[in-house]
């Protein structure tokens, strides 16, 4: 499978963007999507991931209250809603694919290429 995420930006903090990633060849029924991210300096962290199909998503707590993460089936497209942005969220977003439940970067493969998200105060 391939993924493309797209719809980064420059952002003021408080404001709301979302992200796609898009998927294109052979179907990963049994895999889950994730969203990381790597701010300038920092490792690459798990932000959100969802089931393929669509269920049962999972966040990492800085994010809860404030991101979805959710699936078009009809477009095999995963989003991230990002909302009450902070200028801590500033970073390059990814998505990828792997082991639902995984929070682990190096569970995952099928690497987009990024679309950077920055959140000015």
């Amino acid at each position: 499978v391939q993924l493309q995420a797209s719809g980064g930006g420059l952002v003021q903090a408080g404001g709301s963007l979302r992200l796609s990633c898009a998927a294109s060849g052979r179907a990963f029924s049994s895999y889950a999507v994730g969203w990381f991210r790597q701010a300038p300096g920092k490792e690459r962290e798990f932000v959100a991931a969802i089931h393929w199909i669509g269920v049962n998503p999972y966040y990492t707590d800085s994010v809860k209250g404030r991101f979805t993460i959710s699936r078009d089936n009809a477009k095999n497209t995963v989003y991230l809603q990002m909302n009450s942005l902070e200028p801590e969220d500033t970073a390059v977003y990814y998505c990828a694919t792997g082991p639902h439940g995984s929070r682990w970067s190096g569970n995952f493969g099928s690497w987009g290429q990024g679309t950077k998200v920055t959140v000015s105060s």
